[in-house]
């Protein structure tokens, strides 16, 4: 697998801007309501199951959340594949 490159602040900046987009309660976290949101703009076909287990793959912690730290690092390995 190859290394990640590291993310340049503006890129970051960007992620941030687009995790906040779908915080919608602004906690600082993305729930499985919002997530499902995220999914349907980014890949509206995506089935229920697929972002079910997308969102525990995600949530490392399995604390029922994303935080901005498991977002940035699904954002770098491939959201598109969802």
């Amino acid at each position: 697998m190859a290394e990640k490159k590291p993310l340049q602040e503006s890129q970051i900046a960007e992620i941030r801007k687009d995790f906040s987009f779908f915080d919608r309660d602004n906690n600082g976290q993305i729930d499985i309501r919002e997530f499902i949101e995220l999914l349907t703009v980014l890949s509206p076909k995506t089935k229920m199951k697929v972002v079910e287990e997308a969102f525990a793959l995600i949530d490392h912690n399995h604390d029922g959340f994303i935080d901005f730290e498991e977002f940035l690092e699904w954002w770098q390995q491939g959201w598109w594949e969802y």
